[in-house]
């Protein structure tokens, strides 16, 4: 597998949408870091899904930067931060449906990809109307952490 180029790094402290059907979301940030922490079996240390359950399937979420940015050019989107779609890793260059079921590694960290992080409802509140129905198919990666590690963002 090529690099994966890094472009941004999102942890969130609660969940907005997670448990909030038939009620209004939450409005947890996703704050942006330059690195963050990856924890094996447990998820990103400071995010809202780590420790979230045991052998939980998306202690990490990817999401590829040209399915964002063809997104907003399709929802005609301006000025719109990849924090809305609330994945913590937004990758450029690699095929992320191809890496369900498979293990690989970024920079210093090993991932099993486990399946699509489809998108659901909250996604046409959170984005725009017809974003869930764009993403279905290329919503992003849900995968669990097979070794501590860091992930840095590439300098822009």
């Amino acid at each position: 597998m090529k690099a994966v180029e890094i472009r941004h790094l999102y942890i969130s402290p609660g969940h907005n949408f997670v448990g909030h059907h038939g009620r209004e979301p939450d409005a947890y940030p996703m704050i942006e870091l330059p690195m963050i922490e990856c924890v094996t079996g447990r998820g990103i240390r400071g995010d809202r899904y780590f420790d979230f359950k045991d052998d939980y399937k998306g202690q990490i979420t990817f999401l590829s930067l040209e399915v964002f940015d063809d997104l907003c050019r399709a929802l005609q989107l301006q000025d719109c931060s990849p924090a809305v779609a609330r994945r913590n890793v937004i990758s450029r260059g690699v095929d992320l449906n191809g890496l369900i079921g498979q293990e690989f590694k970024i920079q210093e960290v090993r991932f099993h990809g486990i399946e699509e992080c489809r998108p659901c409802y909250w996604m046409d509140r959170a984005i725009g109307p017809n974003a869930q129905e764009f993403l279905k198919g290329r919503g992003g990666l849900r995968a669990k952490i097979l070794t501590d590690g860091k992930l840095r963002r590439a300098e822009a």
